[in-house]
């Protein structure tokens, strides 16, 4: 990783307008759990309502997506890109230092609330916060490299990052029942379902194939924006 362009990088996504975006899903996610805790509802339906629907099925992808993209995608789009292009680095480490920033910043911005949601809502029992506080940490890799794949491919990465996990993971992997494979909203709660006490959580994809799949997602999205990446020339064409 090189550290001069993972701070510029932390720099530029973190500029006033996009922090800004950026905190208001996490902190209205805190809310709504400080709120809820004094529900009369049953607290783990609750609990996988918030921690489930709101943070692993809607904080995390947004903030992926936001991050994901924001790392590189705004870099191209305007050509400040060729100034990274010109020096003498090779084209995989710019994409990895640009995903390790973004994947600390969706697990900072995502993964974190998710567990102190789920501490709010739950406590520490049945190890729920956690599990899907781990849940959203493997998802928020997965979609970090994923958007940012969509960031380096096309000009319209935000648009398509959002049908994706609009049209993809809310409605096409909730409720078809063979694309819940391929739904990194599942893989995620896969790992949520082994950490958590047995019967507390239900996940349809089986532990081994979602991690699995979700490092062909992250290595696969990274080694393709690498080669797409390299594919630019320093007039910020292909």
């Amino acid at each position: 990783m090189n550290t001069t362009v993972a701070r510029l990088t932390a720099r530029g996504l973190f500029g006033r307008r996009r922090v800004l975006i950026l905190l208001a899903v996490p902190v209205l996610l805190l809310v709504i759990s400080v709120i809820a805790r004094n529900s009369d509802l049953d607290k783990l339906e609750l609990a996988h309502s918030i921690l489930g629907n709101l943070a692993l099925g809607t904080l995390v992808p947004i903030t992926g997506l936001i991050v994901g993209t924001g790392v590189i995608a705004t870099e191209i789009e305007d050509g400040s890109i060729v100034y990274l292009l010109a020096k003498p680095l090779p084209r995989w480490q710019i994409v990895t230092t640009k995903l390790a920033v973004a994947i600390g910043a969706t697990w900072l911005l995502a993964a974190l609330p998710t567990y102190v949601a789920g501490l709010i809502v739950y406590g520490t029992a049945d190890n729920l916060a956690l599990g899907y506080a781990l849940g959203t940490v493997v998802a928020g890799t997965a979609y970090s490299a994923l958007f940012l794949l969509l960031g380096v491919v096309t000009r319209h990465a935000v648009i398509a990052g959002l049908a994706y996990a609009l049209i993809w993971e809310s409605l096409i992997g909730n409720y078809v029942e063979g694309a819940r494979t391929l739904s990194v909203q599942q893989w995620g709660l896969s790992v949520t379902q082994a950490i958590a006490a047995d019967g507390t959580v239900t996940a349809p994809v089986g532990l081994t194939t979602a991690v699995w799949l979700l490092i062909v997602a992250a290595v696969g999205a990274t080694a393709l924006a690498s080669v797409k990446l390299s594919g630019l020339t320093l007039n910020g064409e292909e």
